[in-house]
């Protein structure tokens, strides 16, 4: 979760990539510098372009080979690169979060339970005979204003670092008893 971490930088970020280091050993430095040069790149885009090959190797979905002679095809990081990736840590969070859960880390899923747990964040219907609020916990049912407004509360109290009091809180409103309060306009959950 190093996206998470905080980050103690001065001015916009403004590079297309971030340092990585990356402790090799001679043997294989000494090889990589070989095939960088071959490639005629440097050291560095060599490892990012051998990174990016091998992601086409690591398979999120195993395929499925049936005796019957049918296959199931499975996907790979390279595959599904695309619908993973957005340039927001929270979106790329909740595309995690919904697809791949088991790839989550302790503290993403302390986080991942902490969302799933606050009415702020979730898009719901009210249902009338039971007079309540039902969260809908989808992938389009994510109010992304909400959570991006909380995010740094609700990383903080996954870390440790808040309690869980912290947390914004919303008020259950039965939709026709008429309350009006400027301040829920922005928690309205439908």
């Amino acid at each position: 979760m190093a996206e998470l971490q905080k980050r103690k930088r001065s001015g916009a970020k403004t590079s297309r990539s971030e340092t990585v280091t990356v402790r090799l050993g001679p043997r294989l430095r000494y090889f990589a510098e070989l095939a960088a040069r071959k490639q005629r790149r440097t050291l560095s885009s060599f490892i990012e372009w051998a990174i990016q090959e091998e992601l086409g190797h690591v398979y999120l979905i195993e395929p499925l080979i049936n005796p019957s002679g049918y296959d199931k095809p499975g996907f790979t990081i390279k595959d599904d690169m695309g619908r993973l990736w957005d340039v927001e840590e929270q979106a790329r969070f909740i595309k995690l979060a919904f697809s791949y859960p088991d790839l989550m880390t302790h503290e993403e899923q302390i986080l991942w339970k902490l969302i799933q747990e606050n009415g702020v964040l979730w898009y719901a219907d009210y249902l009338e005979p039971m007079e309540k609020w039902v969260w809908r916990i989808e992938e389009e049912a994510v109010n992304f204003d909400q959570l991006r407004k909380h995010w740094p509360v609700f990383v903080a109290v996954a870390r440790g670092e808040k309690d869980r009091s912290a947390l914004p809180k919303l008020e259950h409103l039965n939709p026709g008893s008429g309350k009006e309060d400027d301040e829920m306009d922005d928690y309205t959950p439908f």
